[in-house]
């Protein structure tokens, strides 16, 4: 869970160059001020379509115990008021459930208590949205397994705690908390469900992001580092432009790279440097390209320096949709409001002050070793002492400053609607589903034919 930290508390080790190579390192990318520069390409994946399968168990696998009438009225009062979570009540089978209870049968109320339980759970753990509905989403989500919920409903029904369960499913950041507290004071419908498709994103997230990671919020346009639960530097970041849109994924960093080369994508190769390299080669070369081969096999890769397009850093954060941070040469870009001009990659201002940070904070160097490597223009790996998660992420409502209400961003890529489309059809299935136990296996009796002897 991270704290924000006044900036006049951060930690500014990161930052004590010596004065000569801070001098240095600060004429570097003033050299090339360019508005033209191409990062690597997005390579974008299709988006997952298909739920996740549901876990099936049989009753006596799950060796549940049986629901008590507190139990299940504590489950129906959750349901009923589960529109405090952003959810829908009618999803979840209450009159069914109210049935049951009056029912007095034991089997058609354990059935259907637990029913309930698990798709309510999973909505809470994983989120309502359909894998459909949600677009260029590829987050990796371990909840699955760091919280079971089999075991959760057992524990329970046995502690008599089914609500404090539920509840204890929710994102433990406080900006869900916002906007969840925001939710009940919304006046209209619109407002309503915006901050739904927002909870709803941070379920599909890990519950917990952990106390070292970094977090870029594409429609935000910022980037936050975060290190031992507090947040110890915001940066503006350059995002994918509406047909190269950066999408969400929570890749893990493993170092940072200074004065990186850069391999040019097939893409802008064909875009124009290909076309220079045949024409006017030393108009490329001057430019820091280096190339083997010609037409349809011609590999470029653009050295570090002034021109470069990954400008000084880059962190690693391997994932099959070649999306990283990155610094540019193009420093105007920063000082628009609406920053959405990569190639999908996002570009991090003040990037000599987030690679001093990752090379000090997360993989222990000192700030003369960086500082060092930066002012030899010769390309360095620091590599992290422990990888961590970068969440790129997409929140198009946030807390505001102050912490007591919500503001909205622009929806930069359209991805809003879908979920809301969704909220009106039915939901992802239970994570978890419980069947009937099987019949009994009846073994095979094959027929044979004796042939006697004489």
């Amino acid at each position: 869970m991270a704290k924000n930290t006044p900036l006049s508390l951060r930690p500014t080790a990161a930052l004590l160059l010596p004065l000569t190579l801070s001098l240095t390192i600060a004429a570097t990318p003033a050299l090339a001020q360019t508005t033209s520069v191409k990062e690597d390409s997005v390579v974008l994946q299709p988006d997952k379509v298909k739920d996740d399968t549901p876990v099936v168990e049989t009753v006596a696998e799950a060796n549940l115990p049986s629901w008590s009438a507190a139990n299940a009225r504590a489950l129906l009062t959750f349901i009923k008021n589960i529109g405090d979570e952003g959810l829908f009540s009618a999803d979840y089978n209450p009159q069914g459930l109210q049935a049951a209870i009056d029912s007095g049968n034991q089997i058609l109320l354990d059935k259907v208590a637990t029913d309930s339980f698990l798709l309510v759970a999973t909505h809470l753990r994983d989120g309502r949205t359909p894998n459909a509905a949600r677009k260029q989403w590829f987050m990796t989500d371990s909840d699955a397994q760091t919280t079971p919920l089999i075991a959760l409903l057992t524990s329970a029904l046995v502690s008599g705690t089914i609500p404090e369960a539920l509840v204890g499913l929710d994102p433990v950041h406080p900006n869900f908390a916002v906007l969840k507290a925001a939710l009940k004071s919304t006046k209209t419908p619109v407002d309503a469900n915006a901050i739904r498709v927002n909870m709803e994103r941070w379920r599909w997230m890990p519950r917990d992001l952990g106390d070292r990671y970094v977090v870029s919020n594409v429609p935000e346009y910022l980037t936050r580092v975060i290190h031992d639960g507090t947040t110890i530097a915001t940066h503006k970041a350059v995002v994918g432009k509406a047909a190269t849109p950066t999408p969400q994924l929570n890749p893990m960093a493993t170092g940072i790279i200074v004065n990186p080369t850069w391999t040019l994508p097939k893409s802008i190769i064909a875009e124009g440097i290909g076309a220079t390299i045949a024409r006017n080669p030393a108009s490329a070369r001057a430019q820091g390209y280096t190339w083997t081969g010609s037409g349809k096999t011609l590999s470029v890769v653009q050295q570090p320096g002034a021109n470069n397009a990954l400008g000084v850093m880059k962190m690693e954060m391997l994932n099959p949709h070649a999306i990283y941070l990155h610094d540019t040469p193009s420093k105007a870009a920063f000082n628009a409001t609406a920053r959405a001009f990569s190639h999908g990659c996002i570009r991090t201002e003040r990037a000599l002050h987030f690679s001093g940070l990752m090379a000090v904070y997360f993989a222990g160097r000192s700030p003369e070793e960086f500082g060092e490597a930066i002012a030899s223009g010769k390309t360095t790996k620091f590599t992290f002492e422990q990888p961590f998660p970068v969440y790129v992420a997409y929140w198009t409502v946030i807390p505001t400053a102050s912490g007591k209400g919500v503001s909205k961003l622009a929806d930069i890529y359209g991805r809003d609607a879908p979920v809301v489309a969704s909220f009106a059809k039915p939901g992802r299935a239970a994570a978890v589903q419980i069947s009937p136990n099987p019949p009994a296996v009846v073994p095979t009796i094959g027929t044979s034919t004796t042939t006697g002897g004489q």
